[in-house]
């Protein structure tokens, strides 16, 4: 900057004053300086006397030299006194205005992202292009103000500049980022006037748009006005199938791309599809997707296999899980976070720790999703000193704070061992803000143990949080339906039907031969409905014989034993499994998926229905797995 500021007078230092106003808080590095390739002499022969402009000029001789030699400068420049520099001779040599240098340098500065810098350097150029919008909108989309892509959109418009494909591209993203329905709508309005409708790729945008605010059928009707489908398009659908729990469709679509054989499922796909496997709980359609992955050589993908891993675990197939990890070549910390997970949700407690214990040999630096798997495993198990221990090993040896998900993990281990009153002292003095999702857990430690006091303060935290749910009053009904408070339990009922609260239907579902079943309670809708109530009929004597009675504090209605029993009979998960043992092989393991917790008249009917029938039993709820073998439960002492 000497050489430079040495040659030009005192009338033209104005002319650069803007520029260097902002950097003047960015000259605290060391840089090299750029003003090397203006030499001074060539100062000199354009300004023979003080009242002259200056015009500077490069080394170079040639006109086209010097734009080659300024262009270069402008792509190897990434240092904000650099591009000060750079920006003053454009400014001085009327470049400025040239829109090859304009556009280049800007997209430097969006490339820096001084996002405040490159809207100012925008300001000066008189007549922006297209172009040059563009390349701001694509910067602010994926910035901390996408607001401000939007409004240059609207900008651009007033203007009489049309905007292109890559404008609505970056705008529709925009709205995304910053929330906006209403700003999206507007926006997919002026693609229809615009008549871009057969730009494939912008169609895909869209319907990420609407998959992201959950409107399925609003992204399906984007996908079928699509003229070429490609696989991009068909993951996206796929995504928004997941997003929005369809996850049934997400396996059909999987076996329509594979069909009709103009898109190949890619690895996008396959992860997709495992995923919504594990949450199925749909073991055998797991099956076949590995098998495809195995085909196509996508096996070697690290992130696949991690998939894998989650969803055989989550499917309670653990062998098949662990000959997945054995395979991968260089397991990372997700690697080993997903089978300790694993052997964690399916009551492996002892050996997800001695898991962790390996990783730690191998140099494996654990992470807070490895302390999430380690903590459900103590609290599946019951290891309160375990659990303690590492919640503060994570923070003192690793420097992991706790996160939600850890204290929730804490909260379920000693809200399940019965120390109530110590895991509400968790949630009151954690460092971090607690949310809807741990004052549950804790109310369904007091649901298990019938605490109805410490039940109702957690709703009125849930109040707090205007987060309650019909669950939620659910949850406290049975609280006081198994101490048998009746008049607790019509008050409840009467202030539901005032504010018109309604519960979630319970529904389970189960997989055989790729086909989900599912089951409501009462459920009448299945073709082989007569053969499934004759067979859970067939079943309900079987297991009196052995001992079984139905656990009638799970009923939340003043009725009698016998009534109570009877409305128990017929709950979705009995009929899922009635329906297993109806059209399974002696011998074969039944894998349950319910959206709702088990109640522990259901699972002390699968617990009983395994030692029986012999049958291996897995059900998943929304809170844990439950595995029976031998009428046994891998869980049932800390139920």
């Amino acid at each position: 900057m000497t050489q430079i500021s040495a040659c030009i007078n005192k009338k033209n230092i104005t002319i650069i004053v803007f520029s260097l106003k902002l950097s003047i808080s960015s000259f605290t590095s060391t840089t090299i300086p750029i003003h090397r390739h203006f030499s001074l002499q060539s100062f000199q022969e354009t300004c023979p006397n003080n009242d002259q402009h200056p015009k500077p000029m490069l080394k170079s001789t040639s006109r086209h030299q010097q734009e080659q030699t300024m262009v270069s400068l402008v792509k190897s420049s990434t240092h904000k006194p650099h591009l000060l520099q750079i920006q003053a001779h454009l400014t001085r040599s009327s470049l400025l205005q040239n829109p090859k240098f304009s556009l280049l340098f800007l997209s430097s500065l969006c490339s820096s992202r001084d996002l405040r810098y490159a809207r100012l350097f925008f300001s000066q150029i008189k007549n922006p292009s297209s172009s040059h919008y563009n390349t701001l909108i694509r910067a602010y989309s994926s910035s901390n103000s996408p607001k401000e892509a939007f409004f240059l959109y609207r900008e651009m418009r007033q203007k009489g500049l049309k905007p292109d494909p890559i404008s609505f591209s970056f705008v529709i993203k925009s709205c995304v980022k910053f929330r906006s329905v209403f700003c999206g709508l507007q926006v997919h309005g002026r693609i229809i006037r615009e008549g871009f409708l057969s730009d494939c790729l912008l169609l895909t945008t869209l319907m990420e748009f609407y998959s992201s605010f959950a409107s399925r059928e609003d992204a399906c009707k984007v996908f079928d006005e699509m003229s070429q489908k490609d696989t991009v398009a068909w993951n996206v659908l796929i995504s928004c199938y997941l997003r929005n729990g369809r996850t049934r469709d997400v396996l059909m679509l999987f076996d329509k791309m594979k069909n009709e054989g103009v898109c190949e499922p890619d690895d996008v796909t396959c992860l997709l599809v495992t995923q919504a496997c594990a949450n199925l709980g749909a073991l055998e359609f797991g099956e076949k997707a590995h098998r495809y992955i195995k085909e196509r050589g996508y096996g070697t993908a690290r992130n696949l296999s991690n998939s894998l891993i989650s969803m055989y675990s989550r499917c309670g197939c653990l062998d098949k899980a662990y000959d997945v990890f054995k395979g991968i070549g260089e397991k990372n910390v997700i690697s080993w976070s997903a089978m300790i997970s694993g052997l964690a949700m399916n009551g492996f407690g002892r050996d997800a720790i001695l898991a962790f214990e390996e990783m730690r040999r191998t140099g494996v630096i654990p992470d807070e999703q490895t302390f999430t798997g380690l903590l459900s495993a103590c609290s599946h198990c019951g290891l309160v000193d375990e659990g303690m221990e590492f919640l503060n090993q994570m923070s003192k040896e690793f420097g992991i704070m706790p996160n939600i998900h850890h204290y929730g993990c804490v909260v379920d281990l000693l809200g399940r061992a019965g120390f109530l009153e110590q895991a509400y002292r968790v949630i009151i003095s954690m460092k971090v803000k607690p949310d809807a999702t741990i004052w549950r857990t804790l109310l369904g430690a007091c649901r298990i143990h019938g605490h109805f006091t410490l039940g109702e303060r957690v709703i009125e935290h849930l109040i707090e949080l205007k987060a309650q749910e019909a669950g939620d009053y659910v949850l406290l009904l049975n609280i006081y339906s198994s101490t048998g408070n009746w008049e607790k339990v019509s008050e409840l009922r009467k202030f539901l039907k005032e504010k018109g609260i309604q519960t979630t239907p319970g529904c389970s579902s189960i997989e055989l031969k790729g086909i989900v079943h599912e089951f409501i309670v009462d459920d009448v809708s299945h073709p082989q409905k007569h053969e499934i109530y004759n067979k859970l009929d067939e079943i309900n004597k079987q297991l009196k014989i052995a001992g079984y009675v139905a656990e009638t504090t799970s009923e939340l209605h003043d009725l009698d034993v016998e009534e109570k029993a009877n409305a128990l009979s017929y709950h979705s998960e009995k009929l899922a499994l009635a329906f297993g043992v109806l059209v399974t092989q002696p011998g074969t393991t039944l894998r349950v998926t319910k959206n709702l917790r088990i109640c522990i008249d259901c699972h002390n009917f699968a617990k009983f229905l395994s030692g029986v029938y012999n049958r291996q039993l897995i059900i998943r709820d929304r809170t844990r797995f439950h595995h029976f073998r031998d009428g046994h439960c891998s869980c049932n002492d800390y139920w």
